[in-house]
C-alpha cells in the first residue's frame, strides 16, 4: 500500500509546488515591474515623483496589514478563493492604474486594490499550502524551490513590460500584465489538493473497518503525530498570544523590516538612479531582470542552506552579505559590469529570507497557523517597504540625490544580521503522549 500511494503523493505535492511557483511568478514579476513606470508617470502624464513613488509604496503597505488575514482566511478555507480573489483584485488595480486620469486613481489603483491583491498570491498564502504538503525536514527545501520558480515571473515580465512600454505605452502594457494575473486566478484550485486529500483520509479513517484494521491504522496514525505535533491543536488565540511574547519572533519580525525596506527601494528606484549616474536607458530594466534571475538560484540555496543550518544563522549572514553589496555598490564608481555583478548579489540574497523566515516560525510554532503568523511578521516587512519606496522618492525631491536611502540601505544590513543571530529558535509546540503499546 505504501509503494503504490507514494507515487500519488508525490505527484500531488509536485503539482503543488508548481502551481505555488506559478502564482508567484505572476504576482511577485508583476510587481517587479512597477519601477520602470516611475518616470513614465512623471513626464507623460504630470505626476509628481512623489506621487507615483507614494502610490506603490501604499501597495507595500496595504499589503502588509492585510497579509494577516489572508494567510487567515487561507489556513481557514484553503488558498483556492483567496488566491482567485487576490489575482482579480491585483488585475483590477492595474487595469484602473492604466486609465487613471489622476493621481488619486493611480494611487487607489496601483496602491489599494494592488496591496489587497497581492497580500492573496504571494508568499503569506503560497508557502503555508505548500509547508503542510511536505514533511517538516522537507519544508525549508520545498519552499525554496516554490520561491526559485516564483523568481521565473521577475526574469521574464521585466522585459515584456519594458518592451510593451516602449512600443505601445504604458497603459498597454499595465493591461497586459492585468491579463496575466487573470489566468493565474484558478491556480489556488491545485494548492487545495492536498487539503481535500487530508479531508477525505478523515473521512475515509471514521468509516468502519474490521477491528483488527481499524487498530493498525488508529495505532500506525498516532504514532506518526506522537513523533511530530506540528501545532495541529493549538488554537489561533493561543499561538497568537505565544508569537506575541516570543523574543525570537519579536526579533524575527524587527528584522524583516530591513528585508523590506532595502528590497523595496531598490526595486523602485534603481532604474531611475542608474539614469541619473548616466547610464545607458535598458540598463535598469536589465538590473531588474538580472535580480530575478540570480533570485532562482539564491531562493533555492537558502532553502537548502535552511535545511541543514539553523536558519536565524544563514538569515543572520545573508543581510550581512547584502548590506555590504550595497555600501560597496552605492561607494565605488558605476559601470555596467558593477550593475551586473550588484544585480546577481543582489539577486542571490533578495527572497531568500522568505523561505527561512517562513520556515523558521513553522519550526517554532507549527505549521497550522503558519500562514496568520507569517503574515503578522510580514507586516513589519511591509512597512519598511513602504517607507523605503516612499522616503526614496521623497529624499530624492527634497534632496535631488538618493546618497542619504543608500547609506540607510546598507547600515540596516548590518542591524538586521545583529538582530537574528541571537534567536531562539527552540519549538514551543507542546508534543502530544506518546501512544500506549497495545496488549493482545
Amino acid at each position: 500500500m505504501t509503494q503504490t500511494a507514494s507515487p500519488s503523493l508525490q505527484g500531488r505535492v509536485t503539482l503543488i509546488i508548481l502551481a505555488g511557483a506559478l502564482v508567484l511568478s505572476a504576482a511577485m514579476g508583476t510587481r517587479q515591474t512597477f519601477g520602470l513606470f516611475i518616470n513614465p508617470f512623471s513626464y507623460d502624464r504630470g505626476v509628481p515623483v512623489t506621487l507615483v513613488a507614494f502610490a506603490i509604496a501604499l501597495h507595500n503597505l496595504v499589503w502588509g496589514f492585510a497579509q494577516p488575514f489572508a494567510g487567515a482566511m487561507a489556513d481557514r478555507h484553503g488558498p483556492a478563493p483567496v488566491v482567485a480573489f487576490g489575482a482579480f483584485a491585483f488585475a483590477g488595480g492595474l487595469a484602473m492604474a492604466a486609465l487613471a486620469p489622476s493621481g488619486v486613481w493611480l494611487v487607489i489603483g496601483l496602491g489599494v486594490l494592488v496591496g489587497l491583491g497581492i497580500s492573496c498570491t504571494t508568499f503569506g498564502v503560497v508557502l503555508p499550502a505548500v509547508s503542510r504538503a511536505v514533511a517538516p525536514e522537507k519544508r525549508s527545501m520545498a519552499m525554496g524551490l516554490v520561491s526559485a520558480g516564483g523568481s521565473l515571473g521577475q526574469v521574464a515580465l521585466v522585459p515584456v513590460a519594458q518592451g510593451m512600454r516602449q512600443a505601445y505605452g504604458v497603459s498597454t502594457s499595465l493591461f497586459v500584465l492585468a491579463l496575466i494575473l487573470c489566468c493565474a486566478a484558478p491556480l489556488g484550485l491545485f494548492m487545495t489538493l492536498h487539503r481535500r486529500k487530508a479531508k477525505s483520509a478523515k473521512t475515509g479513517a471514521a468509516s468502519s473497518t474490521p477491528a483488527s484494521s481499524a487498530t493498525t491504522t488508529t495505532t500506525t496514525t498516532t504514532t506518526t503525530t506522537a513523533q511530530h505535533n506540528d501545532g495541529e491543536h493549538v488554537s489561533l488565540r493561543d499561538v497568537l498570544h505565544q508569537a506575541r511574547t516570543h523574543r525570537g519572533f519579536q526579533l524575527l519580525t524587527l528584522g524583516f523590516f530591513t528585508c523590506g525596506f532595502q528590497l523595496a527601494f531598490i526595486a523602485t528606484h534603481l532604474p531611475g538612479y542608474l539614469l541619473m549616474c548616466h547610464m545607458p536607458i535598458g540598463l535598469g530594466a536589465t538590473a531588474l531582470a538580472l535580480i530575478g534571475l540570480f533570485n532562482m538560484a539564491g531562493s533555492w540555496a537558502c532553502g537548502w542552506l535552511g535545511g541543514r543550518y539553523r536558519q536565524h544563522h544563514v538569515l543572520g549572514w545573508l543581510y550581512l552579505i547584502r548590506g555590504g553589496a550595497i555600501a560597496l555598490f552605492f561607494l565605488l564608481p558605476k559601470s555596467d559590469t558593477s550593475v551586473v555583478i550588484f544585480a546577481a548579489v543582489m539577486g542571490l540574497t533578495w527572497l531568500g529570507t522568505v523561505p527561512l523566515t517562513s520556515g523558521l516560525v513553522a519550526k517554532v510554532f507549527g505549521a497550522r497557523h503558519l500562514g496568520t503568523l507569517f503574515g503578522v511578521c510580514f507586516m513589519s516587512h511591509q512597512v519598511g517597504s513602504f517607507l523605503g519606496a516612499w522616503l526614496g522618492g521623497y529624499v530624492l525631491d527634497v534632496t535631488g540625490s538618493y546618497n542619504l536611502i543608500w547609506a540607510a540601505t546598507a547600515i540596516l544590513g548590518a542591524v538586521a544580521a545583529a538582530l537574528h543571530f541571537p534567536i531562539d529558535d527552540a519549538s514551543v509546540v507542546p508534543p502530544m503522549r506518546q501512544p500506549v503499546p497495545a496488549t493482545a
